[in-house]
């Protein structure tokens, strides 16, 4: 494998990480096994899950080893059962050893994450509406758990501050209200000369039309509405504007809301309440 092929936000959280884990040096390694040691190791799933993470995981190795020896048997996005075999790694032990627990902490939190969104999105099925994500990730490993959450059959909101204009109800209150959060914000997009979307949070309907008496944005966030007030509001909003549902949207709901005709319905809980997929990495 060919390390010079990882990008440098992956490298740096791998090396960060090593750093975490290691210290000054994998003694139980270093105490037990021979340094020129060679050997082998399968990931082994225990759980019904969707897979993600294995790409990572063949990066992983590549940039800790590049002598490491990796073979895929199941793609990133594919259903697991348990006593599934998702891939190989052969090479130097000591280099196994100690990329194990951090690629299976990986592949768990990133299967777990995959997992919970497909059930999400296969809600949806049939409808136009899509299962968005949210910013509330783990911190320094938001990129993977986006990558879970495409994986898993969802969309990615944006990836943070600087990718899309977000007008939440605090930007809102400090701004002085509604009209001076959208003119301060078509102003500032002038002056900086910047392209960026524009989506704004509505807390009522009488939100939404003040919204619509003012444009200027791209999209409209109903948020915590009721059903009969989300049916209401794309009413209302008749296409003129992307429409996206949130806030305590849960796997029994998200449907219900799907029908009132959203274009979006984002889920926080696709990486903030996730459980880990079991899976384990044995030698053999």
């Amino acid at each position: 494998m060919n390390p010079t092929k990882h990008n440098k936000t992956l490298r740096n959280f791998i090396s960060g990480c090593l750093k975490e884990d290691i210290g000054d040096g994998d003694h139980s390694s270093l105490a037990s096994v021979p340094p020129e040691a060679t050997g082998r190791a399968r990931l082994l799933i225990k759980e019904k899950g969707v897979l993600s993470g294995c790409r990572v995981a063949g990066d992983v190795f590549g940039i800790v080893d590049g002598d490491l020896k990796f073979e895929p048997f199941i793609s990133d996005g594919s259903t697991i059962l348990p006593g599934n075999i998702v891939f190989h790694v052969s090479g130097r032990i000591h280099s196994i050893l100690k990329t194990e627990r951090l690629v299976l902490n990986i592949m768990q939190r990133m299967s777990g994450i995959a997992t919970s969104t497909r059930l999400y999105a296969e809600k949806l099925t049939g409808l136009k509406t899509k299962v968005l994500d949210t910013r509330k990730t783990t911190p320094g490993i938001r990129f993977l758990e986006k990558e879970a959450v495409r994986t898993g059959g969802g969309m990615n909101h944006r990836m943070g501050l600087y990718d899309m204009i977000m007008l939440k109800d605090n930007h809102i209150d400090y701004a002085g209200g509604i009209e001076n959060a959208i003119v301060k914000t078509r102003d500032y997009l002038s002056r900086s000369e910047k392209h960026l979307k524009v989506e704004i949070e509505a807390r009522s309907l009488e939100e939404v039309r003040k919204i619509l008496e003012l444009g200027g944005v791209d999209r409209i966030m109903l948020d915590n509405f009721s059903l009969n007030d989300t049916r209401e509001a794309v009413r209302l909003i008749g296409g003129r504007y992307e429409t996206e549902s949130s806030g305590g949207i849960t796997l029994e709901t998200i449907r219900s809301y799907a029908e009132c005709g959203v274009d979006y319905i984002s889920v926080g809980a696709l990486t903030h309440h996730v459980k880990s997929l079991d899976m384990s990495l044995k030698a053999f």
